[in-house]
């Protein structure tokens, strides 16, 4: 694409598409929003970046060997989170009993191990978006 329009708008635009994301991952737990809803806005801004831009721009910010690293980290950390869960306390995910603190209710903080689970969940999600997208990119390309 060639707007300069579109170029600039995007380029001011996916910084704040990017930072709400984030912010939606990690209050997920005491308001509407969560894992999946952060990682998709996250996700969705780089597709806008892959729309605008191309995909050659795209991969230099995202390459496939990040998506890959980013697919599986998530999962991992969601993973590592649930093992703590049964090594301190015997279940999987336990999240007060395994000594992650309560935290003052309504804070960001008020809610042990359930925000970093929100992370592990964004971050899968995001990196498959882009991931599926530049799969579908290329398709259609060849």
């Amino acid at each position: 694409m060639n707007d300069i329009i579109v170029k600039t708008v995007a380029r001011i635009l996916i910084p704040f598409i990017q930072l709400y994301g984030i912010f939606i991952m990690l209050h997920g737990h005491v308001s509407p929003g969560g894992g999946f809803a952060g990682g998709a806005m996250i996700g969705t801004s780089f597709v806008l970046y892959t729309l605008v831009f191309g995909i050659d721009k795209s991969k230099k910010k995202f390459s496939e060997r990040v998506s890959e690293y980013a697919e599986s980290g998530g999962i991992l950390l969601y993973i590592a989170l649930g093992l703590i869960g049964i090594i301190m306390a015997g279940s999987f995910l336990t999240n007060i009993d395994a000594g992650f603190p309560k935290g003052t209710p309504g804070s960001m903080f008020s809610g042990g191990m359930i925000p970093l689970l929100m992370i592990g969940i964004g971050i899968k999600v995001a990196s498959t978006f882009i991931t599926l997208f530049h799969t579908l990119i290329e398709e259609e390309e060849a």
